[in-house]
C-alpha cells in the first residue's frame, strides 16, 4: 500500500486494511493500528485466502471526525474449500489528522 493516500474516513481505512490483508501487507497493518493496541508485530503466514468485504453499519468516522465505528463481514475460503465469515464491529480514532484502527468486537 505504499504511496497510498491516506484514508479520509474510518470506512476508507477500514477498506484499505482490508486489502492488506488481502495482499499480507503486515507494514501497512502495523502503520494503521493505534500504537494503544498494536502488536509488536504481525505474522501473515497462516493468513486465510481472504473473498470479500460487506460494510453491514458505520457510526461517524467522516473526514472531520474524531472517532467512529464501522461494522463489516469479511469472507474467506478455509482449509476445506467452504466459505468463511469474519464478522466485526471496528473501533477507529483520528490522530495527527490520521486515522487509526483501535480494536473490534467479533461476532459469532
Amino acid at each position: 500500500m505504499t504511496g497510498q493516500e491516506e484514508p479520509a474516513t474510518a470506512e476508507e481505512l477500514m477498506r484499505s486494511r482490508f486489502a492488506a490483508f488481502k495482499s499480507a501487507d503486515a507494514a501497512w497493518l502495523l502503520r494503521t493500528w493505534h500504537p494503544s493496541t498494536r502488536p509488536d508485530d504481525l505474522d501473515l503466514g497462516d493468513n486465510p485466502r481472504w473473498r470479500g468485504l460487506q460494510i453491514v453499519d458505520v457510526v461517524d468516522g467522516g473526514a472531520d471526525g474524531r472517532s467512529g465505528v464501522v461494522e463489516f463481514r469479511a469472507t474467506y475460503l478455509q482449509d476445506d474449500g467452504e466459505l468463511g465469515i469474519l464478522h466485526e464491529r471496528s473501533r477507529f480514532v483520528r490522530e495527527g489528522g490520521r486515522w487509526y484502527y483501535v480494536d473490534g468486537d467479533l461476532f459469532g
